[in-house]
């Protein structure tokens, strides 16, 4: 095939490479003539075979577009990809990482999926080992891989544990990425870091930190704010009127681990109060009985919640 056939192949802009990484788990890309494709050896002769059946395609009918690629994906014979898809139908079932499939694995979390489906925004309230933060992003590559949004967004406040970024070492962005890594470690989870890079460096995904979300318009998005207790009001505003057309946005915050320097000026506390009565916007609360981590941790927030009620007591009495 010449060039002109080459480009049509691989589609304008590399349109079809974009697509058939959404699809699949591999880092798919071109180099000159050549095509090159990173992935499990079963997943990589699937990809092959979807090219071998654009390449047939395109002699055919001289032509080829996003209906013919989505033809070519289902015509393949079943491989390890069907077999994920099948288990996708599993209740419950969220998306298929390259470990394992992520699913709602208590109540609480499968009344935290059902509203991100049928809402466009939802907080998601609760101590830490909930899965508020994981299972948002993979709602979110689940939206991708459906072709029901273009782009992820996830972002955090820069602020945490009384820390400043001035006081950090490195540039900028070494100061940042210890705020984001718990965001990129769901994602390197669930589609491993070459491909997570590979959807970066398309900014198909994007990791930033909240304050640089000012000025913009996100639209057909999936927006994750994560530790939302660490966002001020105004930021809180702002990060929600970002919001555009075919967009979900997911907040995630414990109203328990609070370090801005007044809990008065917290924008999930107050989104609480101000955002409740709004159609479209809902609310999941978790508690220590929904904690999916080590079962220790749920005794650990078990016991900070009575020290601390203990204390408060104290204080009472002495005022």
């Amino acid at each position: 095939m010449n060039d002109t056939d080459l480009l049509q192949l691989f589609g304008y802009n590399d349109n079809f490479m974009k697509m058939l990484e959404k699809e699949y788990n591999s880092v798919i890309s071109v180099r000159g003539s050549n095509l090159i494709i990173k992935g499990s050896s079963q997943e990589i002769r699937t990809i092959e075979k979807v090219f071998d059946e654009l390449v047939y395609t395109f002699k055919r009918k001289g032509t080829i577009n996003e209906t013919d690629l989505a033809a070519a994906i289902q015509t393949i014979e079943p491989t390890e990809t069907s077999q994920n898809n099948d288990k996708l139908q599993e209740e419950n079932a969220i998306y298929w990482g390259v470990k394992d499939l992520v699913k709602a694995r208590n109540q609480r979390q499968i009344e935290y999926y059902n509203k991100v489906l049928n809402k466009d925004v939802v907080f998601a309230i609760g101590p830490a080992g909930t899965g508020k933060t994981f299972l948002a992003v993979a709602m979110a590559l689940n939206a991708l891989k459906n072709n029901e949004i273009e782009r992820i967004i996830l972002s955090r406040p820069a602020v945490e544990a009384g820390e400043s970024l001035g006081f950090l070492p490195g540039d900028l962005k070494e100061k940042i990425d210890p705020y984001l890594r718990p965001l990129t470690d769901a994602l390197f989870y669930m589609l491993n870091p070459e491909k997570t890079r590979s959807l970066m460096d398309k900014n198909i995904i994007e990791i930033i930190p909240l304050a640089y979300m000012r000025g913009r318009t996100l639209n057909s998005s999936f927006i994750i704010l994560d530790e939302a207790q660490n966002a001020t009001i105004t930021q809180m505003k702002m990060f929600l009127t970002r919001l555009g057309i075919n967009s979900k946005a997911i907040i995630t915050g414990d109203i328990t681990q609070i370090d801005l320097p007044s809990k008065t000026h917290c924008g999930l506390i107050n989104a609480q109060k101000v955002l409740k009565k709004i159609p479209g916007i809902d609310f999941v609360y978790f508690d220590k009985r929904d904690v999916v981590r080590h079962k220790l941790v749920a005794d650990i927030i078990d016991a900070y919640e009575k020290f601390d009620a203990t204390v408060t007591k104290k204080q009472l009495r002495t005022k």
